[in-house]
């Protein structure tokens, strides 16, 4: 994010904007908001809590991390009260015993509560304790008619806490306490859902899921733009790094940072110093993250299969073959992965949920692990080159027209199956694929695909699409009498909801930018930068 502008993340906000004012109105929606790690979730929150200014919204952020729970509590408390004096002008501390003498005064019952709960406590007694702290929302409102909104994140964290029966009590008081507005915040993914969907999934009191993507292609683009305007980074280098850090801000800052610290920037340089150097904060990040899968009874498997995942050998059936064993031996130890959400799977693919740790694992960390002599220079050597040749191949493709670069993708299709949102798709293998050439001059090159069932259309657009040129494309397309067609318009500008619609009508795919990245990510090409 780049001073106050926030890129993408304006329609995140924008939910949580509209849903804690709609709580005044006596309309609750909870929101989980669920995203892979250094995504940007809790700078999003962050972004909310100082932009939204409301005397009658308390909110209460808690991070829910290992300690006891007489900590979590004493935190709990504290954070109600402080936030709840702090547009009273008086001096504030934060100290629970001040904070509560503060507080008496003007709501007497809730500090009543608050005094009963630390009693409870400081004698250990703990059980319901959860459902306690979430009451004196409740009794906060009656007094004062502020409502609360509870920030909770790395929720899932909450299980280890140890609050006795909390799955049990919690539901039952989501659909009682409809004064209080739960946002739950995750980077594990997996398991987060897995609580929505089972522990915390009722017919009143449902969340609304709030999915964080990395940046998309243009706003990581913006975003770098925006970093090195008057500096000497070129243009290629700009787009291979908006590729390479997949538009994980955190990434992209931690690079930024490095290129800015030095007067003649190198790329290389500065991403060999980062992922090489074992003193560089992301070589310790990702020396860290990778003992979940060292440490464990199946270490070796998983680390194989992250490898070969990273390595673009990345079809399961591949996988499989390469390792010796059975599809539904395979199918477990992927099962794991993804409940780590290390990699997440699309129909027979699979894929590395954070694209600079796979280029680690694959350079720098099985490299060291298969080093017979331990020669780091040679090994350093051995990574530059590997670098260098990722930028150099960036660079390359880079210089293709779409139509080429999707010609060679084609090539690839195996007759694979992908998802795209709800639906599965068959990626036909093709016997032939020919260039096209429409007689409408707004949509004039495509290609055709042919397979042993099958017909492709492909339309390229580099402007917008209108819904006129669904309707042309759809009359080029009738020409072809092949029954089983499918007609896909690729555009590298956006695609309104009304041009959407017209296509569904017509069954043609519009794929924009975000959905050529993808494809070309399951077949480990470079992306796209338009």
């Amino acid at each position: 994010m780049t001073k106050d502008n926030f890129l993408d993340r304006k329609s995140y906000l924008d939910i949580l904007h509209k849903r804690v004012n709609a709580l005044k109105d006596g309309y609750r929606q909870n929101i989980a908001v669920i995203g892979d790690e250094s995504v940007g979730k809790t700078s999003i929150i962050f972004k909310f809590l100082k932009t939204h200014q409301d005397n009658y919204i308390i909110p209460l952020y808690l991070e829910i991390r290992p300690e006891s729970r007489t900590s979590f509590v004493n935190r709990f408390i504290g954070v109600l009260l402080y936030n709840f004096l702090s547009n009273s002008g008086l001096p504030l501390k934060e100290d629970i015993d001040y904070l509560v003498r503060r507080s008496e005064k003007y709501i007497p019952k809730t500090t009543e509560k608050i005094k009963a709960i630390l009693e409870a406590v400081n004698k250990r007694k703990t059980n319901g304790v959860f459902a306690e702290l979430l009451l004196l929302c409740d009794i906060i409102n009656q007094e004062t008619g502020k409502f609360c909104v509870l920030i909770f994140d790395e929720f899932h964290n909450l299980e280890s806490l140890g609050f006795k029966d909390l799955y049990r009590q919690w539901p039952k008081m989501l659909v009682s306490h409809k004064n209080i507005l739960f946002i739950l915040v995750s980077s594990a993914k997996f398991k987060s859902q897995q609580i929505l969907s089972k522990q915390l999934s009722l017919l009143f009191g449902n969340f609304e899921v709030l999915t964080v993507e990395p940046f998309d292609i243009k706003s990581a683009d913006k975003y770098l733009q925006e970093r090195f305007k008057g500096t000497q980074l070129n243009r290629g280098h700009r787009d291979f790094l908006a590729h390479f850090t997949g538009g994980f801000p955190m990434y992209m800052n931690v690079v930024c940072d490095a290129i800015l610290k030095t007067d003649n920037p190198n790329l290389a340089d500065t991403l060999q110093g980062l992922l090489f150097d074992s003193s560089s904060v992301l070589y310790q990040r990702f020396s860290n993250y990778i003992r979940r899968f060292t440490d464990s009874g199946h270490g070796n498997d998983s680390i194989s299969i992250l490898y070969l995942v990273a390595s673009g050998r990345n079809k399961i059936k591949e996988i499989a073959h390469i390792l010796r064993i059975t599809k539904k031996e395979l199918m477990p130890k992927i099962d794991r992965l993804i409940e780590l959400d290390a990699v997440s799977r699309n129909a027979d693919f699979l894929k590395i949920n954070d694209r600079v740790f796979g280029f680690w694992v694959k350079f720098v960390y099985q490299e060291k692990m298969h080093s017979l002599t331990f020669d780091e220079r040679n090994q350093k050597t051995l990574f530059r080159g590997s670098i260098e040749g990722m930028i150099q191949e960036f660079m390359f493709n880079a210089q293709k027209p779409i139509i080429t670069r999707m010609t060679e993708i084609l090539n690839l299709f195996e007759n694979e199956m992908v998802q795209f949102g709800r639906k599965k798709v068959r990626l036909n293998h093709f016997q032939e694929i020919k260039p096209l050439e429409f007689g409408n001059r707004n949509l004039r090159h495509g290609l055709i695909g042919r397979s042993n069932d099958s017909l492709w259309i492909i339309g390229f657009k580099k402007d917008a699409l209108s819904e006129e040129d669904i309707v042309e494309f759809s009359r080029e397309c009738k020409k072809y009498r092949h029954k089983l067609q499918r007609k896909v318009i690729i555009t590298l500008e956006g695609i309104d909801t009304n041009t959407r619609l017209r296509a569904l009508e017509e069954k043609i795919w519009t794929w924009d930018l975000n959905y050529v990245n993808q494809i070309l990510d399951l077949f480990s090409k470079p992306r796209v930068v338009a």
